[in-house]
């Protein structure tokens, strides 16, 4: 039987033997390389005019050309782009929002638990879409910042729900009570006895966040609510719509944003799955 090693070693083991984890980095990782590179093979303007319009795909255009002649595959890679900087900011914000509110509710507890947890009820009911429509309305401001910015401060609630009960849940351990009783400060309890004893929990609900917002965001783009310069591929879908191309035979304008989106969303789910398998020891396999 072969040994297994312990520590960080033993994570390490068990994620590079997990298959779902394996699977899903298979599938995000080129993609991934693929946002990073994309000014190189795809130029820098994502919205020339560089073929015949309405052009299935081809070697010189991989992924065809719209209505306009625009390149869907060069579309395709800034999108990808724009796509995973709104998860990343999105998702770290309300990663960020979601951990200061949990962390403090829970250890706190008393009045303090029961203000924060009133304010992440009031966020968690607000209607978000409405609100969206008011800032549009009146600031006009439609950039990818402002919908990063709008994300992360809506999607907070359910993780700071989370992360508030698994502080419940360590504020009474022996090594909580002795830096308690030592003196130390708060925060310094929360960020140096609690938090490392939650960071693969953290990591897991990071990218959880990474993953709704980018659905949130593909949304927003598809509806007309996104920022209406540049690309993403909910704005390739949203203009694939709004020129009929499925009506008109052009599937390759709306196919890939469509499957890119899936495909990031599934493989950062069943990361996640993966990931909750190697880091508790319940579920792992030898």
């Amino acid at each position: 039987m072969t040994a297994v090693p312990t520590g960080r070693r033993e994570v390490l083991y068990f994620a590079l033997r997990n298959g779902k984890l394996l699977a899903g980095l298979a599938v995000l990782v080129p993609l991934l390389v693929l946002a990073a590179v994309a000014p190189l093979i795809a130029g820098d303007d994502p919205n020339a005019y560089v073929a015949a319009p309405a052009s299935p795909p081809s070697a010189g255009n991989w992924f065809g050309t719209t209505m306009f002649g625009q390149d869907v595959f060069a579309q395709f890679a800034h999108g990808l782009r724009v796509t995973f900087l709104v998860g990343v900011l999105g998702g770290g914000l309300a990663g960020l929002v979601g951990m200061v509110i949990g962390f403090v509710a829970g250890y706190r507890g008393g009045l303090v638990d029961e203000v924060l947890n009133m304010l992440t009820n009031i966020v968690l009911v607000l209607p978000a879409l409405a609100v969206l429509l008011i800032v549009n309305a009146y600031l006009g401001v439609r950039s990818v910042g402002v919908q990063a910015l709008f994300i992360g401060l809506t999607s907070w609630p359910w993780a700071a729900r989370a992360i508030r009960a698994q502080t419940f849940s360590l504020r009474s351990r022996d090594f909580v009570d002795l830096a308690r009783l030592s003196g130390v400060r708060t925060w310094r309890i929360i960020t140096r006895e609690i938090a490392p004893n939650m960071s693969s929990y953290l990591f897991m609900t990071f990218i959880l966040l990474f993953g709704g917002s980018i659905l949130i965001a593909a949304s927003l783009d598809f509806i007309g609510l996104g920022p209406s310069q540049g690309v993403s591929l909910g704005l390739m879908l949203n203009n694939a719509a709004r020129w009929n191309a499925l009506h008109l035979g052009l599937w390759w304008w709306f196919v890939p944003p469509g499957a890119g989106i899936t495909a990031i969303v599934g493989a950062l789910y069943v990361m996640n799955v993966g990931l909750d398998e190697v880091f508790n020891p319940k579920l792992r396999e030898l």
